[in-house]
C-alpha cells in the first residue's frame, strides 16, 4: 500500500458541519437560559398539569352546554366552509398569475408578491387585524381565512403550473386560441388533480384553523372554548376538545374521500 493510500481517508471530516452543530448547541444552551427554561420549571408543571387534568373529568354533556357545543361548532364549520370557498376562488387567478411559465414576468413576480405577503403571517395575527377592521364575530375568522387560503393554495399552484408539460399548453396556442381557452384546454387538465387535493387539504386545515381564530374574536367553536375557559368550566373545555378533535378527524377522512374521488 502507499502512503498516499495509506493518507487516504475514507470518511473525511465535515469540519464545517462540525463547527456549525456545536455552533447551534451553544446557541441553544444561551437561549435557554435567557428563556427561563429550568428543569425545575419542567418538572413542576408536570403537578399543575396533572391538577388541571384533574378538572377537566369527566367532560360536561348537560344539555344546556351542548347546546353551546353545537352552535359553536356549527359555526366553525361555516367558517370553515365558506372561507375555503371564497379563499379557492381567489386563488385560481392569482396561483395562475404566479406561475412564471404562462404569465409575463411583471404579472407573477407581482402575484408572487402577493402571495408571499399573505404567507407572511399566521392566521391568528391576520383575524386579530380584522378584529380590529370588522368587530367580533364570524366575519372577521371568514376573512383571515380567506388569506390564509389564498396564501397556501395559491403558492401549490404556481408550482403545479411551472412543473406542467408545456407540449400541451404549446398545441393549443398554436391553434390561435386566446389565453382563458389555453388555460381551459391546456393548463387546468394538466393540474386539476393536484389543485382538488391541495383544496381538500385547505378544508381541513381551515376547520382547524377556525377554532384558532375564534380564541382572538374570529367567532366558532374558539370563542366558545375561550368563554370556557374563562369561566373555569374545564368539564366543559374538555367536552369542547373532545368535540374539536371528532370534527378535524371526520374532515380528515372527507378530504381524503375528496382527493380519490378526483385522482
Amino acid at each position: 500500500m502507499s502512503a498516499t493510500d495509506r493518507a487516504r481517508v475514507a470518511f473525511p471530516p465535515n469540519w464545517p458541519a462540525r463547527i456549525g452543530l456545536a455552533a447551534l448547541a451553544l446557541y441553544a444552551i444561551y437561549a435557554a437560559q435567557i428563556l427561563d427554561i429550568t428543569w425545575a420549571r419542567f418538572v413542576a408543571g408536570f403537578g399543575h398539569g396533572g391538577q388541571f387534568l384533574s378538572r377537566m373529568f369527566p367532560p360536561n354533556v348537560a344539555a344546556d352546554k351542548l347546546d353551546l357545543l353545537y352552535h359553536g361548532m356549527a359555526e366553525s364549520l361555516q367558517i370553515a366552509v365558506l372561507s375555503t370557498a371564497f379563499g379557492i376562488a381567489l386563488s385560481l387567478p392569482l396561483g395562475l398569475a404566479a406561475a412564471r411559465n404562462l404569465a409575463p414576468a411583471p404579472v407573477a413576480w407581482t402575484a408572487r408578491t402577493l402571495v408571499a405577503l399573505f404567507r407572511s403571517f399566521h392566521p391568528v395575527i391576520v383575524a386579530i387585524l380584522f378584529v380590529k377592521a370588522v368587530g367580533f364575530g364570524a366575519l372577521a375568522g371568514i376573512l383571515a381565512l380567506i388569506v390564509a387560503s389564498m396564501g397556501f393554495v395559491s403558492k401549490l399552484l404556481a408550482e403545479a403550473v411551472e412543473e406542467m408539460s408545456m407540449k400541451q399548453v404549446e398545441a393549443v396556442r398554436a391553434t390561435g386560441a386566446s389565453f382563458l381557452s389555453v388555460v381551459v384546454m391546456g393548463v387546468l387538465p394538466q393540474v386539476m388533480p393536484r389543485f382538488i387535493g391541495f383544496c381538500a387539504y385547505q378544508l381541513d386545515s381551515n376547520l382547524r384553523n377556525s377554532a384558532l381564530v375564534g380564541l382572538v374574536g374570529g367567532g366558532g367553536i374558539g370563542a366558545t372554548l375561550f368563554t370556557a375557559f374563562q369561566r373555569f368550566d374545564y368539564d366543559f373545555v374538555l367536552t369542547i376538545v373532545l368535540a374539536i378533535i371528532a370534527a378535524v378527524m371526520a374532515g380528515e377522512i372527507v378530504s381524503g374521500l375528496m382527493r380519490r374521488m378526483f385522482q
